[in-house]
């Protein structure tokens, strides 16, 4: 992979307790994250693109992770912004409760480096021990940690 996803996750881009209950909302929490930290051009825009794609093709949550994204001219590298609710958050037809809700925003030209990217995180997410340190995380710091500590 021509991008390491050590280096795509940064600890200022993790809200531990999301506070929105719905999914837009919690979303924008997420997406003001990774605008604070100046990844993305336009927030609200981008904001609409996620919401537009996740309601053309809703996110699919496995074992209370999802991975709602973005293909946009918005930035310029691959972006993550993470968020964890201990309700969980209803996504999908199925309003499935998502837990662990990790947003991404790709450039096209990167879509094979994204793909890439998804698949090593579904992989972290889908491992029980992992899975469990992640939502048990008492800083974003320990957070990434767990998450780049199989890598």
């Amino acid at each position: 992979m021509a991008i390491a996803l050590s280096d795509l996750l940064d600890e200022r881009q993790v809200a531990l307790r999301l506070r929105s209950r719905k999914l837009p909302n919690a979303l924008r929490e997420i997406v003001q994250l990774l605008a604070q930290n100046r990844k993305i051009n336009d927030a609200e825009k981008f904001l609409k693109q996620v919401l537009a794609r996740e309601r053309e093709h809703p996110s699919v949550v496995e074992n209370g992770v999802a991975f709602p994204h973005a293909r946009t001219d918005l930035v310029d590298e691959i972006v993550i912004g993470i968020g964890r609710s201990r309700a969980g958050i209803p996504m999908g037809p199925e309003e499935q409760r998502a837990r662990l809700i990790f947003v991404i925003g790709v450039p096209e030209r990167l879509v094979n480096d994204y793909l890439i990217c998804v698949g090593t995180l579904a992989r972290l997410a889908r491992d029980d021990a992992t899975r469990s340190v992640l939502l048990h995380a008492e800083t974003p710091r320990e957070f990434i940690d767990a998450l780049t500590a199989t890598l």
